[in-house]
């Protein structure tokens, strides 16, 4: 019995036909590898026809980035290169979790007189940070004095606290932004006075401006 389906004698390709199909294939494959396959993959283009597609260019940055890939792992290979990249990651990690804070004035300790003629005015400054802290006691000798406790910056400028005919004072002064905060005192009495101030805390420098 024949299968109906199966084709004739007369219906298969003759060699001659499959020859000629083997070789168109291989023309298209070659003009496919020529004008697409090499210009995108490796950037090579002897037909120009890869350029004028943009293809040229797509290979030729697959083909630097390749070499730098190499590159990089010639690199990563020399002898001792990884452990020096790792050590000196781990020092500067180190580095910056150890850095010192912002340096801050160390406290210290000061005692500061000053003797007024009547009528005479005189003024002690401390150079302090914003949010620093002085502990101060002052007192008068001979009589009393007008005061005013301020700081100053600049265009910046505060009255903490303000007196007359005090004798004497006491208490902390935190300044309220970095600068020169003090006491002015005046005698307005008929005799001389001494003004003996005492200070303790986080300041730079102690001045006399008056």
């Amino acid at each position: 019995m024949i299968d109906p389906q199966t084709p004739s004698q007369g219906e298969l390709p003759t060699a001659a036909q499959l020859l000629r199909s083997t070789i168109i294939a291989i023309v298209a494959a070659a003009a496919i590898l020529v004008t697409v396959v090499l210009p995108a993959e490796y950037g090579i283009d002897p037909t120009g026809i890869g350029r004028a597609l943009g293809l040229a260019e797509m290979g030729e940055i697959k083909q630097q980035l390749a070499d730098e890939a190499e590159r990089d792992k010639a690199d990563l290979a020399e002898p001792g290169l990884l452990d020096r990249l790792v050590s000196a990651f781990l020092v500067g990690r180190a580095a910056a979790e150890t850095k010192p804070a912002e340096s801050k004035p160390a406290a210290r300790t000061d005692e500061t007189t000053v003797t007024l003629k009547p009528g005479q005015g005189s003024e002690i400054k401390l150079v302090m940070k914003k949010g620093a802290t002085v502990e101060f006691a002052w007192t008068v000798a001979g009589g009393a004095v007008n005061f005013d406790l301020h700081g100053d910056a600049g265009e910046k400028s505060t009255s903490y606290e303000k007196g007359r005919a005090s004798k004497g004072e006491q208490g902390v002064l935190e300044a309220a932004f970095d600068g020169s905060h003090g006491w002015f005192w005046r005698n307005r009495g008929s005799a001389d006075v001494t003004v003996t101030l005492r200070t303790s805390g986080a300041y730079s420098e102690i001045k006399r401006i008056l």
